[in-house]
């Protein structure tokens, strides 16, 4: 059998080693390994980022004018206080802060106002520098609301601190 002479050119032809090796080749086969170990290599898992703590909370005694700025304005927290504990409702700011539908209440307290059921300005004590409201004039049905709003205020907020008349041992004015 007879071998045409272009197929006879081919099969004894074969590539020599000094063609395949040569310097670019070499360079692109490494590129093609590299690239090939990063496309298949396992992916590092994410680093875990704990978040930020907030800072700590310092149980504080407030009277009622040292509790008054605390109304959200001012990059303030928004705190009031129920009968005598005052917590920070700064997370409710969008209800106690300004603007919001309870904003008398912040940096107040709020105790008359939540056992009557307003939300008024008038339920508020007017004599900052006085004595605090003893609640002595409410029902049965008001001091049950009012320990109903106590309740839903410890579960949710943290109690940062107590309210005193101004003049009061523990005032520390």
């Amino acid at each position: 059998m007879m071998i045409p002479p272009l197929a006879q050119g081919f099969s004894r032809t074969r590539p020599l080693p000094q063609t395949i090796f040569t310097p670019i080749n070499l360079i692109l086969f490494s590129l093609f390994l590299i690239l090939l170990y990063l496309r298949l290599r396992p992916s590092k898992p994410p680093a875990a980022t704990l978040p930020v703590p907030p800072p700590p909370t310092v149980f504080k005694t407030f009277t009622p004018p040292t509790l008054l700025p605390y109304n959200g304005t001012a990059n303030m927290p928004v705190y009031l206080a129920v009968r005598g504990r005052v917590f920070d409702v700064t997370p409710g700011r969008n209800f106690y802060g300004p603007g919001g539908p309870y904003q008398n209440f912040a940096g107040r307290d709020a105790s008359r106002g939540l056992a009557c059921g307003s939300f008024d300005a008038d339920m508020l004590t007017e004599d900052l520098e006085g004595p605090l409201d003893k609640l002595e004039d409410l029902g049965g049905e008001e001091m049950e609301a009012l320990r109903g709003w106590e309740e839903r205020f410890t579960e949710k907020y943290l109690v940062v601190g107590k309210l005193v008349p101004v003049g009061h041992a523990e005032a520390g004015e």
